[in-house]
């Protein structure tokens, strides 16, 4: 498959209040099963293996999930049943429960982690808190980041975004089920070609669908370079960690 790459990334800056060695990573709910399908214990098991085989390269790692194996709230709205501020509430729960189910796998295969959520749902999770999220990425465990934003309207995207700037993370790492951003949709276009690296602008302008225009405009004004990879492939998670030129970087310049 033919690559493009727009133009040679600059090296980013890494600002005073970035950590470098800690990073987000968006797990989308496809990680967990199919949608609406609930959480699959063999892509679990699965998920958990490459995480924690990345867990021992001593990055600081949180992770935001998405939910739409359980349920997409945007979609469930479009239905006219149910008024989207409540289906985006519901999308959020669901975050929750993929959650705690990574929570319960790694914590089988001796990865110490915990599960925070941007809503309120103490009997089961810590409320997020910044410096509390802060202190536990110090302690070298696996911060998990449920409920979004805790706001309707905001994707999970969005909520990696914010989070990133928020834990002072040098990259967002997005893993998706195909090995970096394409002119079109490599599964159903045979001509789609790869690009090697892409600029925000140049993402937003071609409407290419990488994350919603929201995470990238965040991205984009506070230079959080993202990484969009392959999750599927093994040792991917752990190869991108690891600084590996793998999938698509999409930076300011």
């Amino acid at each position: 498959m033919r690559t493009i790459d727009e133009t040679q990334p600059e090296t980013q800056q890494v600002y005073a209040d970035r950590e470098p060695n800690r990073l987000l990573l968006k797990l989308s709910g496809e990680a967990f099963g199919r949608s609406g399908a609930g959480v699959d214990p063999e892509l679990l098991a699965d998920i958990c293996k490459e995480l924690a085989q990345a867990a021992t390269l001593g990055a600081q790692l949180a992770i935001v999930v998405g939910g739409g194996n359980i349920i997409r709230g945007a979609q469930l709205a479009a239905a006219g049943l149910v008024q989207r501020a409540t289906a985006d509430h519901m999308g959020m729960l669901g975050t929750v429960i993929n959650a705690l189910a990574l929570r319960e796998a790694l914590t089988s295969v001796g990865v110490d982690s915990r599960v925070m959520s941007a809503i309120e749902i103490r009997a089961v999770a810590e409320p997020f808190i910044r410096g509390r999220a802060i202190r536990h990425l110090e302690k070298g465990r696996v911060v998990i980041l449920a409920g979004g934003t805790g706001n309707p309207y905001f994707s999970t995207d969005t909520c990696a975004s914010l989070r990133a700037m928020e834990l002072g993370c040098t990259t967002l790492l997005k893993a998706t089920k195909v090995d970096g951003v394409y002119t079109a949709d490599p599964h159903r276009d045979p001509k789609a070609t790869k690009y090697d690296h892409l600029t925000f602008a140049r993402a937003i302008d071609l409407g290419l669908g990488v994350m919603d225009m929201t995470a990238l405009a965040m991205c984009q004004e506070h230079d959080m370079p993202v990484v969009v990879f392959n999750f599927q492939k093994p040792g991917n998670i752990a190869a991108v960690i690891r600084g590996e030129v793998i999938g698509t970087r999409l930076t300011v310049r």
